[in-house]
């Protein structure tokens, strides 16, 4: 089992979450983060660090966010590894909860 970031991440990129992680399982695009399903180790630790709630358990993924499993599966094969915190975009705050991100998604 893994952990799965999913669509409530775009366009805020919270790393708060990269601070608690005790492996290198996040990876870092333009607008989002995803976790490695190979390097997670199922800890948890990252889930409630998350501000924009956009981390679950693989098998707690909101159904109508199931998309996120394959897409954090792909994109950390060619996103870098994030091993440290950095500060989150400048609007996060304003699109921490804003539906339907996933058409802002920059790969």
């Amino acid at each position: 089992m893994t952990f799965v970031v999913t669509e409530n991440c775009i366009k805020c990129k919270f790393t708060d979450c990269v601070d608690v992680c005790p492996v290198d399982c996040f990876h870092e695009g333009p607008n989002f983060l995803v976790i490695d399903p190979d390097e997670c180790i199922d800890c948890s630790l990252c889930e409630p660090e998350c501000p924009a709630h956009a981390i679950y358990s693989e098998d707690e993924v909101p159904p109508a966010q199931s998309n996120f499993i394959e897409l954090n599966k792909e994109l950390s094969k060619i996103w870098p590894v994030l091993t440290e915190v950095k500060k989150p975009s400048d609007d996060a705050e304003e699109w921490k909860d804003k539906p339907e991100k996933l058409q802002y998604l920059e790969r």
